[in-house]
């Protein structure tokens, strides 16, 4: 009974539905649905039909064989279960009779259940796919509320930029030629967009001429190549091939696309599955294919010497049919290739065209331009035999230039021995100092005079602007003045206006002090007269309860009535102290201190009922 309880409570946090004690449920009824959900989430006992029977038997008892695997199974995909068990209750179709059908709004809403189920698969599908999208929620909140922050800087900025154009002259109309300037970008935008769109229609429309253009070239080469009877041939070949296409191949392509839709539809249809289903789903595929097997070669073994021929034959003619297949889609990927190639060469060559502004070189002008190009080579080769004698000859004259250097190096050092000798050293080195010299000096007089005419020019050009753009800014600096004199009266007036502001703020702000002192000095006043009053209020119910209390005392100690006087306080205190005299009497001599120690107490108390009656008397003829 535990174990059966632990499954239905597993169960039931698969499916929130199962939640039942089944102490209160007959076992029929629990077995059953256990088995339906157990059905649902698509649990398979090991073993036949006879095992099934054991495994209901099994699950009506609550036999730990039975249950141990099932726990095990159940506890192992919780989560795939749940949402297995979810699904189903939302994509296990009831199953209506067809005599119900015939009724017409039967059919409507079964029809209606149907589209709902597809509905929900489709929501479903978006669902996951969202999931696992990587969008939440959170980041969906966090991009609203930027969205509304730059809305509300945005509102602002556009409050602020609206005061700024308020101050201004003719705000009114400076936002009417903004907004026909906005139009207007709007519009250009828009005109060049079409534009580009128009470009792009032309570039197709150009593309496709070539194409048709092409094909036009090529079919009148072939008309003219060709004859009657290889046109009459060539076109037999191109009506078999596409009666061969159409009345056989795509059928059968059809067909299978149609089976394949069949099957993916079959599969959505289903509940979600596992990788444990599909690795049992694979091992069933394997068994049954080794079974196919087995039973062809037995068919093969089995099969009598003429219809061995027959299936050469068979063989022979589907080895054919699948060549011809092979044929004819390797034929129409070739087909599919050339059309490509020959859209990839039209882009080249216009890309060519576009480049170079030339268009690609066929037949007799290939000829010509490769003709030009020999002769062109043979240019190329002279200049550059050219070339290498100039090369030759720059190699000599750099040696005789570096003899050259050497010869007026030793030179140089014999004049220098020479001078020494002469007593005039560094003679020869000053000349060429003083000729380097005077030679820089007249470059930089004539660098002098052409700065000197530049300056002079470029200080007429600024003149020249500085002219211009004074009478261009004297309407502007009109305005400027009479606008810094407002700026001016402005500023006075907003002085005066603050100065104002702050008097009567500073007035207001003492007088706002004062009243709020007054109303705090007013507020504890009177909380004190409610404290007071609710004091005064609690002392006189206490009297009045007091008053209560000693009428009541009076009228029972007044009446003639027996019982009524016993309940008074004075007869009670009267009556105590009299069974403690009586008490104290009886007892031993040894206790005498005892006793005389409670005849106190008791003369005490009496004392104080005397005085608390006497207090009574008092209020009760005061009232």
């Amino acid at each position: 009974m535990q174990l059966l309880q632990v499954l239905s409570d597993v169960l039931a946090e698969i499916d929130p539905k199962q939640l039942v004690d089944i102490r209160e449920e007959m076992p029929e009824q629990t077995a059953k649905r256990m088995l339906s959900l157990l059905g649902i989430l698509k649990y398979k006992p090991s073993g036949n039909a006879t095992d099934m029977s054991t495994f209901r038997q099994g699950l009506v008892i609550g036999s730990k064989p039975v249950i141990y695997p099932v726990l095990h199974w159940l506890l192992q995909r919780t989560n795939e279960l749940k949402k297995r068990a979810y699904l189903a209750r939302f994509l296990i179709k009831l199953e209506v009779p067809s005599e119900f059908l015939q009724d017409e709004t039967v059919a409507d809403t079964n029809k209606q259940y149907e589209e709902l189920m597809e509905a929900f698969k489709t929501l479903h599908k978006e669902y996951e796919q969202l999931k696992t999208s990587g969008f939440s929620t959170a980041e969906i909140r966090k991009d609203i509320s930027a969205m509304e922050e730059e809305k509300d800087q945005l509102i602002k900025r556009v409050e602020h930029l609206k005061k700024r154009v308020e101050t201004a002259q003719n705000h009114q109309w400076m936002l009417k030629i903004a907004r026909q300037l906005r139009v207007e970008k709007e519009k250009e935008e828009y005109l060049a967009q079409q534009k580009q769109e128009q470009k792009n229609q032309l570039f197709h429309a150009v593309q496709r001429l070539q194409r048709v253009e092409n094909q036009l070239k090529s079919m009148r080469q072939a008309a003219a190549d060709a004859k009657p009877e290889s046109l009459m041939k060539r076109l037999e070949e191109e009506i078999k091939f596409n009666l061969y296409m159409v009345t056989e191949k795509f059928p059968k392509e059809l067909e299978n696309k149609k089976k394949e839709l069949h099957f993916l539809q079959k599969v959505v249809s289903e509940p979600a599955m596992g990788h444990s289903d599909l690795l049992e789903l694979e091992s069933k595929i394997n068994e049954i294919n080794t079974e196919i097997n087995q039973l062809i070669e037995k068919k093969m073994m089995r099969n009598e010497p003429i219809e061995g021929k027959l299936s050469l034959y068979r063989q022979q003619a589907s080895i054919i049919s699948r060549k011809k297949e092979a044929k004819a889609e390797e034929l129409q990927e070739t087909k599919e290739k050339l059309a490509s190639l020959e859209r990839e060469a039209s882009v080249k060559r216009n890309q060519t065209r576009e480049f170079d502004g030339t268009e690609v070189l066929k037949g007799d002008e290939f000829k010509r331009y490769v003709n030009k190009l020999r002769s062109k080579s043979t240019d190329f080769k002279k200049k550059h035999q050219i070339i290498a004698e100039l090369n030759a000859e720059f190699g000599l004259l750099q040696r005789t230039e570096e003899l050259l250097k050497q010869r007026h190096e030793n030179i140089q050092q014999q004049l220098q021995t020479i001078e020494e000798k002469k007593g005039i050293s560094g003679y020869s080195y000053t000349q060429e100092e003083l000729e380097r010299v005077s030679a820089l000096k007249s470059e930089v007089d004539e660098m002098k005079g052409r700065t000197l005419d530049d300056m002079s020019e470029m200080v007429k050009k600024l003149y020249s602007l500085v002219s211009e753009k004074k009478s261009a800014l004297a309407s502007v600096i009109k305005e400027l003045r009479q606008l810094r004199q407002k700026c001016q009266e402005l500023t006075q007036e907003c002085d005066e206006k603050k100065s104002q502001y702050d008097s009567c703020a500073a007035g207001l702000e003492s007088n706002r002090s004062k009243l709020e002192q007054e109303v705090r000095r007013l507020r504890e006043e009177c909380l004190q007269e409610e404290s007071r009053y609710h004091y005064t209020n609690c002392m006189i119910k206490n009297l009045e309860v007091q008053l209560h209390r000693a009428t009541e005392e009076m009228k029972a100690y007044i009446s003639s009535d027996q019982q009524e006087k016993r309940k008074a306080i004075r007869e009670q205190y009267t009556k105590n102290t009299a069974e403690q005299e009586n008490l104290g009497k009886r007892r031993n001599l040894t206790l005498f201190p005892r006793l005389e120690c409670s005849g106190t107490i008791l003369a005490h108390s009496a004392f104080q009922y005397r005085w608390d009656f006497t207090m009574l008397a008092r209020l009760v003829s005061n009232s």
